[in-house]
């Protein structure tokens, strides 16, 4: 096997490997983090709204999944939510699957068609604004085909009120493509995060490694209408809350586990 033939994941799961010298099989643990019931362990957020109304049912448990839905709703008027665990992260491996399916909001904007995603290092819904439209936090952004036969790729980076470093630099953009192949509505999509405190964050999608970057920290627009305190640029994120997403366009989320690598890995400078 040469090393243009080992497969991008392997090499990430390779790389992660070295990073945890104390890991041991027996720390190795898979945690749902969705019991298949109901979302009592999980946060609701949503824009216009004070934390913990799940206005509309946006956010359900049905069959084994996590549903989002707007069929309660009339004007879309900007409701953006976010669903989110209980406990706050720094240092795991999230195992998640999703699919694009049912009704966009027309109202919603036009962004918002086949687009939605998990935050993680997101702050405490609990200190957000009724006002607040978007948590300060990272999204891997998840996107379906528009049958426009135009790419699309999911597992992208967005940076609600943050910044990465990317390629070596501070890059400032929003959003940050991955290399990941155009999936279509209805398919369900298998979604890895490995997050590592302040240092290097993979995602993988279906098995392949689409996009690495790495110090995660505060910084830029998108967010508004936040308590200051909340946002001061500059810091270094290493640890927050991860959320599932709710921008207008309804999505399944499925088979939501975590890997707690907390204390077994070396973060790198």
């Amino acid at each position: 096997m040469t090393g243009k033939n080992i497969p991008r994941a392997l090499v990430t799961l390779l790389l992660v490997t070295l990073l945890f010298p104390h890991s041991t099989r027996a720390q190795e643990k898979w945690i749902p983090l969705f019991n298949g019931k109901d979302i009592n362990d999980w946060i609701v957020k949503i824009h216009h709204h004070e934390t913990g109304d799940n206005f509309g049912n946006t956010f359900r448990a049905q069959d084994n999944m996590i549903q989002v839905r707007y069929d309660q709703y009339g004007d879309f008027n900007e409701q953006f939510g976010h669903l989110y665990y209980k406990t706050p992260f720094s240092c795991y491996h999230l195992k998640l699957e999703y699919r694009f399916t049912g009704q966009w909001v027309k109202t919603a904007p036009s962004y918002t068609l086949l687009n939605s995603g998990v935050m993680y290092h997101s702050q405490d819904p609990r200190t957000m604004p009724k006002e607040q439209d978007w948590p300060v936090s990272v999204e891997m952004q998840f996107l379906a085909g528009l049958d426009d036969g135009q790419p699309r790729p999911t597992g992208n980076m967005c940076s609600p009120g943050t910044h990465v470093v990317y390629q070596g630099k501070l890059d400032t953009r929003h959003c940050i493509n991955s290399s990941s192949k155009t999936y279509d509505k209805d398919e369900w999509i298998q979604a890895e995060l490995i997050v590592l405190g302040d240092s290097l964050i993979t995602h993988i999608i279906n098995g392949d490694t689409v996009l690495r970057y790495s110090k995660p920290q505060i910084g830029g627009p998108v967010v508004n209408r936040y308590d200051p305190e909340q946002k001061q640029d500059g810091k270094v994120l290493s640890s927050g809350y991860i959320a599932l997403q709710s921008e207008g366009q309804e999505i399944d989320f499925r088979n939501i586990r975590i890997m707690n690598l907390e204390g077994t890995v070396k973060q790198q400078p």
